[in-house]
Order: structure tokens, then sequence, then C-alpha cells
């Protein structure tokens, strides 16, 4: 069937001369070709149009010479025009397959649902993308999305429709008119502005079926949303009306019926009627849709204070999607004579067609909300870790001075597992276990563990991102970021203080009760060649500051989960809870969870992956221990107690010192790093703020370098 246009196409594309390409297409141009050969010459065409080099025009060609020709695209279309001037039979064919795509093709498929998913979930949209990418409409379909997906697969194609001059846009309308005298093309014609209504039409149905959906309605607004049901109460008790009163206060209620009226207002002006009744209701249907999106920003400020769902987002930001659409096609039919207006149209079109096909623009537009709800809630969890002045300062070091106290049992029981030589698998479960029952033992009272703070406190500086635009905002972030540098600083001397001479300390008196040390020789000079920092004990600390940031993210997951499914309420309200417990105690147990839910999950995952995620990668893909700068100077202390004086003279020390220093650098850089990237993500900062920011803090640094280790006064007084 397609034989004879493929062997035409075929030749066309040998041909190197531009002007020879498109006399060789023009010629085979047929509206009377079955669809999906005149489908296959529109998309030849389309490619011919966007090649990307200008067309060099004939000598005999002095028309639209001083035509502006910034963009190839441009200058290929008025080049098309004029050789369809010269030829009066092939201008016929292209006009009648262009009149027959729109007469044919369903053109509700582009306005409506371009670049909008199909799925209501999230990973559903993920799924509908991939396949898209693998498997291309075929040409044959008879919508207008399908075309347009082959047509326009460039990044720029929207630029260039978008920017297309007055007077082009003027001859390629008139080409759609020209010599209409076959009855092929007047047969079912539907005029355009039909097409843009029954869009509209459909659009509004969509819209208010996801805002009438109790996904949207239960969290329109608490305290708005009780005030309008007392309203409702009151109408009902005074004009006996019901539901159906607070219902009709719902800008997604009213917006079909506002539909309904425009439609019926067109009706009546296009028999004559007046003109203001339509313009009147165009009117209150455009403040109609403005009162949707403010209802969908209600929606999100509601997530934002009450957890957040992946597809409770993406239905939301679809709803969006289809009322800024909505709005579109509105203004394009009010202006139908506007071509400027038209090409706009289009060209968002085109733009929205190309995005529906990007998993990372779906990524990209549903992210960022997620991001700044786990950050939010990894902010209020670390907020209190930040030692912004000099009494906040000597409390973290009492606060990492227990951390480190506790860590010596740690080190202790990590040594004792270890010498027993089991399974590895079984070893990395007792060395998780081991970690997170202090990790929690620490949280409950109140200690500090260095470097795992920076995973919970850099989202704190999230929140003063937002003020970043302003040189007030600037400084305040900048005092933070220093205020957190040197919490940790603190933090990390007050864990090494105490977990060194105190572990070194237990070796010796355990030494002197049993007669023997908690590990031997060999052991003790392996541990403290495993730290060197010649060998890759810096690439495992950065590993680790990876583990640590994840550890974090898991816990603002945690409490957004939490608070997203009520469950503080389901324990609080629980009858056998009330029964077994009381009142007052269930309340206190929910309020327990919700304050240490984060803390539990956080200190519950880092201390699994620091045990199980070793052996897993060890397993399978490469060598891998963990080098956090806490745990390797309890090991170092225990290793010196087990060697003693001679261990002072052995470069093997100091090179395990060197390389307890590059754990304490890289566990706290790479953690900050990956937390302060997604705080950022979270923002929307550009690639340019984000570096003002950096070159601020730099600033900062070089004039006042003792900030990194000692608050000033002038802290207290401003805090």
């Amino acid at each position: 069937m397609f034989d004879s246009i493929k062997r035409l196409v075929k030749k066309w594309r040998a041909s190197r001369d531009g002007g020879h390409q498109l006399d060789t297409l023009l010629a085979i141009a047929d509206k009377r070709a079955p669809y999906a050969e005149r489908s296959e010459w529109l998309i030849e065409l389309a490619h011919w149009i966007r090649r990307g080099h200008a067309v060099r025009p004939a000598a005999t060609d002095t028309a639209d010479t001083a035509a502006p020709q910034s963009d190839p695209a441009h200058t290929r279309i008025r080049y098309l025009l004029r050789v369809l001037d010269r030829n009066p039979a092939w201008k016929a064919h292209v006009a009648g397959i262009l009149r027959a795509l729109l007469r044919e093709s369903d053109g509700l498929s582009l306005l409506c649902d371009a670049g909008m998913p199909v799925h209501s979930g999230f990973f559903g949209a993920v799924f509908e993308r991939l396949e898209a990418s693998l498997i291309p409409p075929a040409p044959n379909r008879r919508d207008l999305t399908a075309i347009v997906t082959l047509m326009f697969n460039a990044e720029r194609d929207a630029e260039w429709i978008d920017t297309l001059p007055t007077d082009l846009l003027a001859r390629i309308h008139a080409l759609f008119d020209y010599a209409p005298d076959d009855e092929e093309d007047q047969r079912d014609s539907t005029p355009f502005s039909l097409d843009l209504l029954a869009a509209l039409h459909n659009l509004t149905c969509q819209i208010s079926s996801t805002g009438l959906s109790q996904t949207v309605r239960s969290r329109l607004g608490g305290e708005r949303t009780d005030d309008r049901l007392d309203d409702t109460r009151d109408a009902r008790t005074a004009n006996g009306s019901d539901v159906r009163a607070a219902m009709e206060n719902q800008p997604f209620y009213r917006l079909t019926r506002a539909m309904l009226a425009v439609e019926a207002a067109h009706d009546a002006s296009a028999a004559g009627g007046p003109q203001e009744p339509l313009l009147r209701e165009v009117n209150y249907l455009r403040l109609l849709l403005d009162e949707c999106r403010c209802a969908t920003d209600n929606v999100f400020a509601h997530l934002y204070r009450n957890g957040v769902s992946v597809d409770i987002v993406f239905q939301v930001q679809r709803m969006r999607m289809r009322i800024e659409r909505a709005e579109h096609l509105l203004d394009a039919w009010m202006a139908q004579h506007d071509l400027r207006a038209a090409a706009r149209l289009t060209a968002e079109l085109v733009r929205a067609n190309q995005a529906s096909q990007s998993v990372a623009h779906l990524a990209r537009s549903n992210s960022s909300l997620l991001a700044r709800k786990i950050v939010e809630y990894s902010a209020d969890t670390g907020e209190h870790y930040i030692a912004r002045d000099r009494a906040e300062y000597l409390k973290m070091m009492q606060m990492a001075a227990g951390g480190g106290l506790v860590t010596v049992v740690t080190v202790c029981v990590k040594f004792g597992i270890t010498g027993a030589h089991l399974h590895a698998m079984l070893e990395g479960v007792l060395a998780g276990f081991n970690y997170a029952a202090s990790f929690l033992l620490m949280h409950f009272l109140h200690f500090s563990l260095a470097t795992k703070q920076p995973a919970m406190t850099a989202p704190t500086l999230a929140r003063e991102l937002d003020g970043a635009d302003t040189p007030a905002g600037v400084d305040s972030f900048v005092s933070s970021v220093t205020a957190l540098m040197r919490t940790q600083a603190a933090a990390v001397l007050g864990n090494v203080l105490v977990v060194f001479p105190v572990s070194l300390c237990v070796d010796l008196l355990w030494s002197a009760m049993f007669n023997h040390d908690l590990i031997s020789a060999d052991k003790a000079i392996a541990t403290l060649q495993s730290f060197s920092l010649l060998g890759p004990t810096p690439f495992y600390a950065a590993l680790t500051g990876v583990l640590l940031w994840s550890s974090s993210l898991l816990a603002g997951w945690a409490d957004n989960w939490f608070i997203l499914h009520r469950v503080a309420d389901a324990l609080a309200y629980n009858r056998r809870l009330r029964m077994t417990l009381g009142v007052a105690a269930a309340d206190r147990l929910a309020r327990f969870c919700r304050a240490n839910v984060a803390g539990v999950v956080g200190n519950v995952t880092l201390g699994l992956m620091l045990g199980l995620v070793p052996v897993i990668l060890t397993a399978f893909a490469f060598k891998f221990d963990v080098r956090h700068v806490t745990l390797s100077a309890g090991s170092i202390g225990v290793a010196i107690g087990v060697l003693g004086e001679s261990a002072l003279k052995m470069p093997a020390l100091w090179w395990a010192v060197a390389g307890v220093g590059s754990m304490a650098i890289l566990n706290v850089a790479v953690s900050f790093a990956l937390a302060f990237y997604m705080a950022t993500k979270s923002r929307d900062l550009r690639g340019s703020a984000v570096r003002s920011l950096r070159g601020a803090i730099w600033q900062r640094l070089r004039r006042h370098p003792l900030e990194l280790v000692w608050p000033a006064k002038a802290v207290r007084e401003t805090s």
C-alpha cells in the first residue's frame, strides 16, 4: 500500500539540494491519498522545515528578499510559500491535505489531552511515558496528538512556532482557505472554533470531577469549610434548602454550569442575538477558573501542613494544568481572528505535548513539594542541634560527650561481634542491631553523635532559603551555615575527646581484671592499618556520609507518613487503648509517638544500614567498610590500649589518626552536601542563586575564620 510513497520519499531524501528536496516532496502531495500517506507526507514536510539551515533562494526569487530571516524554520516556510505560489496545482493539494487533517482527525485529543497524563497516579504516569518513548504513535491514528508528536519532536519547535512573524501567519492562514472547490473538502467540515468550545466543555467537566472528589474536597481548608457548612445549616433552617447550597459554594460545582451558560449564550449570539450576554458569561467563567486555581493553592497548603502524598500532589497538579489549558483555550476562542493568539496556543500545545513524553520533566514537576515536606520535617527534628551562641555551643559539647560515652559501649560490643567469627550476614545483622540500639539510647538521653547532625540540620537551612533573594536573608543564611559548621566542630570534638580516652581506659581495665585485652595484638594492628589515610578510608568515609544522609531522608519520610495518615489521632482515640491505658495515657502515647517517630526511624535505619550495607556491597559489588569518625576514634583507643606505648612509634597509628581526620571531614561534607542539595531543590533555586550563596559563605569564612571554632559575643546579641 505504501510502496509507491516510500519510493518517492526515499528519492526525495537522497537529494542534497534543499530546493530540489522541496520540489520532490511537493510533487508527490496528493490530497486524495489515504490518511496514513497524507500523514507521512506532513511529517516529512515538518522535518524539512526544521532541518536547521536556511534555504538559499534562487536568483529569480526577488519577492520577500528583505524579509527577516532570524530563524531558519521561518526562512524555509517563506521559501515553501513562494514555491506554492508559483505552482497552483501543488498549492491546491497542500491546502487540501491541511484541511483534511483538521476535518478527519480528532482535535479534542490535542486540545484537551496533550501534555495531560492519562493515569491518575504518579507511577502510572511514569510507566505511561516510558511506554510512549519506546513505542511512538503510528501515523494512521486519526488524532492530532499523534500527528503533532511525530511532526514536532525537537526541543526548539515550540520556540520557532511561537515567534512566527505576523505576515507568515497571515499567509499560512490563507493557505488553509486556498481553492476550497472540492466537494470532499466541504463535506462534514466543522469550524475549529467549535472544537475549541467542545474542548473547553471537556476540560471544565474534568476539572469539576477532580475538584469535587473526596481527595480534593477534604483538603480545601479547615476553618473556611466549617464556616461554609455553618452558613449552609443556617440557610437550610431559614429557607429549607439542603446540601445543594453547600455544594453551590464550591467553584468546581459552579464551573460546569457556567460552561453550559457560555455555550447557550454562544448559540444565541450565533443566531443573531446580542454579544453582551456572551461576554458576561465568559467573564464569569474566567472568574471561576481563577477561583479553582486558588482552591488548588489551598489544597497544597493543606498538604504542606498535614503530610504529602505523591499521588495526591500529582492529581492536584494535573487539575491545575487543566485549569491553565482551559484559560488558554478560552483566550484563543475569544480571539479567533488573532493569528498571534493562535500561534501562541499552537506553541503551547507542542510544548505541553513534548513535556508529556519526558520522564525527567514529570519527576522535576512533581518532586519539589515532596522534597520540601521531607526537608521541613527533618528540619523540625534537627533545629535544636545548631548552636547559635556560646551557651548552646557548650551544651552541644556536653551532648557530644554523652554520645561519645555511649559509643564506647558500641565499640566494645562491635569487637565482641567481630571476634565471634560468625557468618558475614549474621555479623552484619548483629552489628546493625548494636548500632541501632546505641543510636536510640543517644536519642532518648538527648545525646549527640558527630556527623549524624548535618543530614538532620542542613534541611533546617532550607527555611531560610525562602529569603535568600534579599541581602538580609542571605546574611541570615550564611550565619546559620557558619553556626552549623561550628556545631559540627563541637560535636566531633566532644565525641572524640570522650570516646578515645575512655575506650583506652576500658581496655586497660579489662586487661587488669581478666588478664587479657578486648582484642588481640594482630587485630589491633589490622585495625590501625584499616584506618590509614593511604588506603580506601576516604572513599569509605564518603559512602558513610551517603548513609547518614539517607537516614535523615527516611526519618523525614516517616514523619510525613505519620502526619499524612493521622496516626497520632488514631492512637489517641483508639477504643482499646483508651479502655486499657485510659484517655490521658492514650493521649500521652500519641504525643510521644508524634515527637519521636522521626528520631526512632532515623536512628534505627542508620544503625541497620551501617551494619548491613557493607555486607551486601561486599558480597555483590565491591568491598566496603563503615568509616565513622566517632566509632573509628574509639577503635583506635582500644588498639592503643592493646599495643601499649610501642604503638606511638608505629607509622600505622599516625596514618590512622590522619584517616580519622579525613573521616570527620568527609562524613560531614558529603551528608551536608546531599541534604543541602535536597533543600535547594525543594525551593526550586536556580544554579546562579546557589553559586551566589556559596560565594557569600566563602567570604564570611575568609573575614571571620574563628567563627568556625568559637561563637562570637555578637551572635548572642543578635539571636
